[in-house]
């Protein structure tokens, strides 16, 4: 009976899963922390600047109000702004940045 149970439960997931429900999360394969990643859809550059800045701003707000009170939710908007942070993205912005300044110091020069 229980072994019948179990395969019953099985074929149950399986359908579920077809269906294609727990779609929103996703586990991280490449660590090693049992972590889930979830998906943002953001337009542009400029939308992922301001939804963080929106973010920093809802934690500076709720740290005046009362920041003992509001501990936890701070430090979960903070370190969501903080995963969000183009990183990569700032390295090419140092790149060109870098290149232009040469350009321009060259152009000068001459």
């Amino acid at each position: 009976m229980r072994v019948e149970e179990e395969e019953s439960m099985v074929d149950f997931l399986k359908s579920i899963d077809k269906m294609k429900y727990f779609t929103k999360l996703s586990s991280d394969r490449k660590g090693n922390d049992n972590s889930i990643n979830m998906m943002l859809k953001v337009h542009s550059y400029t939308e992922l600047n301001l939804t963080i800045s929106t973010l920093l701003k809802a934690s500076i707000n709720i740290m005046k109000d009362d920041f003992e009170k509001n501990e936890m939710e701070i430090m979960l908007l903070l370190e969501m702004a903080l995963q969000l942070l183009p990183i990569d993205e700032m390295e090419l912005l140092d790149q060109i940045f870098g290149t232009i300044s040469e350009i321009r110091k060259t152009s000068n020069e001459e």
